[in-house]
Parts: structure tokens; C-alpha cells; sequence
């Protein structure tokens, strides 16, 4: 089965970013995810233009950018213009006045659009955006820290948002509380890609390669 797996960078550890990159590259890491946050939007600070930009010009695997900040069409050239084509971008639509906005100006890079939806966000809320963006991000905790507890309503939001990928097309990544028994459920129902930390990959006390491996071979 296939299914792409995303290293939430934010739980990486920085004494030796560079080397946590090309292990992860090399242990098969589908892209590398990369969560902004302003202090704002979420309570709490994490990762800056500036990790992005190196991790960017440290791999050669897709970047996956989840930006948690307040009005991103304010600031979202300083993100584009160190991205590369193909790179996915998510915005939270509660974020910005006319996020269809911003979501072009993503477009126009080149870039892959995405929205983020927290686990207070209904599906009719975005429902116009579903038919703009490519990927939808289902936060299953509330953003702004790693290590959260798994929110179960969210498997009902994921349950209808697949009853409708396909008119629409988009496909649907999970972030947050990343676990084995979750990825053996929702793989099979048709998520594309999970975003993984400390629940399953990072501060393991084993090889990236291995654990990346142990998880591709999920007996489902």
C-alpha cells in the first residue's frame, strides 16, 4: 500500500540539524515538513524562514510548509521565494480575510496548494476551497505543540472529507499524534500521507531508516 510519510522537522534535533536531514533523506523520508509558527495564530513559536531555507538547500526531497501564522498573504513572497517548485504550501483559512488570495499567489509560484484545518474547523466552512487547493492538511490535535493527545472527532471530519476527495480532487494528509494503530486505519480509507513525530519517529533511540521501514511494512 502506497502512502507518503512527512518528518515534522520541528521535532528534529537542532545540535546537528545538517545531520538530521541526510539521515532521514537516506532512511526514506517521503518530504520534510516544516511548521511556522508566529506567536500568534498559536501560542507558540517554532521554526523560522530561515530552517526552512536550509533544509530546503540541504535535500533534495520536497519541502511540506505549514504555515501557522496570522494574514500569510502579508508575508507569503519571503516563503515562495525560497521554495521550489513543487514544494506543498498549507495556510489556515481562519488566518486571512480572503485566503482563495493567498492560495493563488501559491499557485502562481509553482507551488502545490493546501489548506490546514484545525480540529475545531467544520468541513462546510471550506467546502469552496476544497475545489481550489490539492492537498488538505486534517490537523488531529490543536496546532502549536508536538506531543499532543489525539482528538477522536476528528476521524469523523476525515471519514466525510473522503466521501468527497475524489469530485473534487484533493488528497488528505494527517498531522498530529501519528501512530501506527492510525496509519493501519486510515491508510486502507484512502489518507495519502502522515506527517510523523515524536509519536513514531523522532527520539526513538533507533535509526530513521528503520523505523521508516518498519512502518512502510505494516501488515494491513
Amino acid at each position: 500500500m502506497q502512502f507518503e510519510l512527512m518528518a515534522s522537522m520541528m521535532c528534529a534535533n537542532y545540535g546537528n540539524l545538517e545531520l538530521e536531514v541526510r539521515e532521514l533523506e537516506e532512511g526514506g523520508i517521503d518530504s520534510f515538513h516544516i511548521d511556522i509558527m508566529d506567536g500568534r495564530f498559536v501560542a507558540n513559536f517554532a521554526m523560522s524562514l530561515n530552517d526552512m531555507r536550509y533544509i530546503s538547500q540541504a535535500t533534495s526531497k520536497p519541502l511540506d510548509v505549514h504555515l501557522m501564522i496570522e494574514h500569510p498573504n502579508n508575508r507569503i513572497g519571503l516563503f515562495l521565494q525560497n521554495l521550489r517548485p513543487g514544494d506543498t504550501v498549507y495556510i489556515h483559512p481562519e488566518a486571512e480575510y480572503h485566503p482563495s488570495t493567498t492560495l493563488q499567489a501559491i499557485i502562481d509560484a509553482g507551488m502545490i496548494p493546501g489548506i490546514a484545518i484545525n480540529p475545531g474547523t467544520s468541513v462546510e466552512t471550506i467546502t469552496e476551497m476544497l475545489r481550489i487547493v490539492k492537498k488538505v492538511l486534517v490537523m488531529s490535535v490543536n496546532p502549536g505543540n508536538a506531543g499532543q493527545m489525539f482528538l477522536p472527532y476528528v476521524g469523523k471530519k476525515i471519514t466525510r472529507l473522503l466521501a468527497i476527495k475524489e469530485d473534487m480532487d484533493f488528497e488528505i494528509y494527517w498531522d498530529g499524534a501519528c501512530s501506527a494503530d492510525k496509519i493501519l486505519e486510515y491508510a486502507p480509507k484512502g489518507v495519502s500521507g502522515f506527517v510523523l513525530g515524536t509519536s513514531l519517529l523522532f527520539g526513538r533511540g533507533r535509526p530513521y531508516g528503520e523505523i521508516l521501514q518498519d512502518i512502510r511494512e505494516l501488515r494491513f
